[in-house]
């Protein structure tokens, strides 16, 4: 491993650090996005339960707030569950956007590593062109240095390729699965806004 890091030069380093951070993020997301902790699949009849039984009250709000995400969005529904439908709405469609940054933290990171990757690969590659360059003197050519050249550019080309790839997949299928979590807690709201004025008719 050291000896490859030593072939790649002191550029592999940016690439190194951009993987470890990469890794991490992704790990932390697989974790983050779960989803039993972003959306519980019984929390709507929970809260409809609750709802029921002691109504609206601010402990009942905060506990659901603070249980997930979709509690989260839920609470905003609740709070205006008297008002208008179009105020509803925009309460919970609100909370969404409030919930969303929380669940695409870090992507933004994971989609640059994604895209700088190669562009540090190619700066390799450049370091790695000047030292062939470099092994040309008068005398001739210094084999060691050439082969040294070649080597830094080959593999900082090749390391670029490598993170940017999975880091890509990753950030797409995060987006996309943040996407349909927060369409679907948008319509479970208003389905526990629909219900609970069902309650009241």
């Amino acid at each position: 491993m050291f000896a490859l890091i030593d072939a790649a030069g002191w550029p592999i380093w940016f690439l190194i650090i951009c993987s470890v951070v990469a890794l991490a993020i992704i790990g932390e997301r697989w974790w983050s996005l779960r989803e039993g902790v972003v959306m519980p699949r019984d929390l709507l009849l929970y809260t409809m339960q609750e709802y029921r039984e002691n109504g609206t009250s601010p402990q009942m709000l905060a506990r659901l707030a603070k249980r997930s995400p979709l509690g989260q969005v839920f609470v905003a529904g609740l709070r205006n569950a008297k008002s208008p439908p179009a105020i509803i709405k925009e309460a919970i469609e609100e909370s969404g956007r409030t919930v969303a940054i929380e669940l695409e933290r870090f992507l933004t990171t994971l989609g640059t590593i994604a895209t700088i990757a190669p562009l540090l690969g190619l700066f390799g590659t450049v370091v790695g062109m000047i030292e062939i360059f470099g092994a040309q003197t008068p005398q001739g050519t210094n084999p060691l240095q050439l082969a040294h050249g070649i080597s830094i550019a080959l593999y900082n080309t090749a390391f670029g390729i490598i993170i940017a790839v999975p880091a890509m997949i990753f950030y797409r299928h995060y987006r996309a699965k943040v996407d349909v979590m927060l369409v679907d807690m948008e319509m479970q709201a208003m389905k526990l806004v629909e219900m609970i004025h069902g309650e009241r008719h």
